[in-house]
C-alpha cells in the first residue's frame, strides 16, 4: 500500500528527531541556545559604521555630530553584544557557572572590548594606509575603505580577534566566516597580525589559527599560511602549527608557507607559486624556477611559431 504524504512526513520526522537526541550537540538542553548569526553580523555592520563614520550608512557626518553618532551606535552595539556574549558563554559553561556569574563575565568581556575599540580603530587606519601605499591602482584612501575586500576581511579579523583572546565561543568564528563568505579571504581569529597589514586582491588567502605576522606585511591572492598536516586533529589543539612571518615581508600570489616551525625572516620576498616548509633567513628572496613550457603535437595540425624538435614537441 502506498504511503500517504502525511505518513511519509511523520516517519521522517520521528527518525530525524531520534537522530537529534542521539547527537547532544544538536538539541540544546535546559535554557541553552546558540547565538544569533544575524545579530552578530548586524553588530559588525554597526562597528564598521563607527570605525569609518559616513562611509557605510545613511548618516551625514557633515551635518550631525560624529561624537553623537558614534555614541548612539555604540550604545546599541553594547546591549546587543552583551546579550550575544552571555548566550555563547552560557551555552558552553551552563554546567560550570551560574547565570549571574556568566552575565557578570559577559559584562567584563564587553567592557574590555570597548576599552580596546579606539586602539582597534587606529590599527585599521594603519591598514588603510598600507593598502593605499601598497597599491598604485588605489586612487585614494577612501577608495580603499569603500571597496577593498582585503581591508574588510582585516576589519572583521581585528574585531573577532578581541573575542578570541578573551575565550568567547562561537562569536569569533561566526565573524570571520562572514568575512570569508563575502571576500574569499579566510583569516582565523586566533592569528596574531601586526600593524600596516595589506592583502591585495585577496581571493583564496588562508591564514591559520597560530600564524604570527609582523608589521608591514603584504600578501597577494591565493596565499596560504597553513599547517603541514592536521591528521592528528584535536591532538594538535593549542600547538603552534602555522608559520611566523616577520616584518616587511611580501608574499606573492599562490605561495604556500606551511608549518609551525617555519619562520620567514624580515624583508623576505616569496615568489608566486612557492611551496615553503623551511625557515628563510632575513633579506632574501624565495624564487620558483619556471618550468619549461611545452605544447605537444596533436592529431590536428596547427601552425605554430617555434622550433619543432625530433619528438614533435613545440618549445616556446
Amino acid at each position: 500500500m502506498k504511503e500517504s504524504m502525511k505518513d511519509l512526513i511523520l516517519n521522517a520526522s520521528a527518525r530525524m528527531t531520534d537522530s537529534c537526541h542521539m547527537m547532544d550537540f544538536i538539541v540544546s538542553r535546559g535554557q541553552r541556545r546558540l547565538p544569533g548569526r544575524g545579530v552578530i553580523i548586524g553588530i559588525l555592520k554597526d562597528l564598521r559604521r563607527v570605525m569609518f563614520p559616513g562611509f557605510f550608512g545613511d548618516e551625514n557626518i557633515t551635518v550631525i555630530s560624529p561624537s553623537y553618532f558614534i555614541g548612539d551606535r555604540l550604545t546599541h552595539v553594547y546591549a546587543a553584544l552583551k546579550e550575544q556574549v552571555a548566550i555563547s558563554l552560557y551555552y558552553r559553561d551552563y554546567d560550570k557557572f551560574s547565570r549571574e556569574e556568566i552575565d557578570e563575565r559577559a559584562e567584563e568581556i564587553c567592557a574590555e572590548f570597548f576599552r580596546r575599540l579606539p586602539d582597534i580603530q587606529l590599527m585599521l587606519m594603519k591598514d588603510v594606509q598600507a593598502g593605499y601605499d601598497g597599491d598604485p591602482a588605489a586612487k585614494s584612501r577612501e577608495e580603499v575603505v569603500f571597496s577593498y575586500p582585503g581591508l574588510f576581511a582585516i576589519f572583521v579579523y581585528r574585531i573577532a580577534h578581541e573575542f578570541y583572546v578573551q575565550n568567547v565561543p562561537f562569536l569569533p568564528r561566526i565573524m570571520t566566516e562572514y568575512a570569508h563568505s563575502r571576500t574569499g579571504i579566510d583569516i582565523n581569529s586566533g592569528a596574531k597580525i601586526g600593524e600596516y597589514f595589506f592583502i591585495d586582491h585577496g581571493t583564496g588567502v588562508v591564514i591559520g589559527e597560530t600564524t604570527e605576522i609582523g608589521d608591514y606585511v603584504k600578501l597577494y591572492q591565493g596565499v596560504t599560511l597553513g599547517a603541514l598536516s592536521t591528521r592528528s586533529g584535536q591532538k594538535l589543539k593549542g600547538k603552534k602549527r602555522h608559520p611566523t612571518i616577520e616584518n616587511h615581508v611580501t608574499v606573492y600570489s599562490g605561495a604556500s608557507i606551511l608549518g609551525g616551525e617555519t619562520v620567514i625572516g624580515e624583508g623576505v620576498i616569496v615568489a608566486g607559486g612557492a611551496f615553503v616548509t623551511k625557515s628563510v633567513p632575513p633579506y632574501t628572496k624565495v624564487i620558483v624556477k619556471n618550468p619549461e613550457l611545452q605544447i605537444k603535437d596533436s592529431d590536428v595540425k596547427v601552425e605554430l611559431q617555434g622550433a619543432e624538435n625530433k619528438e614533435g614537441i613545440w618549445e616556446i
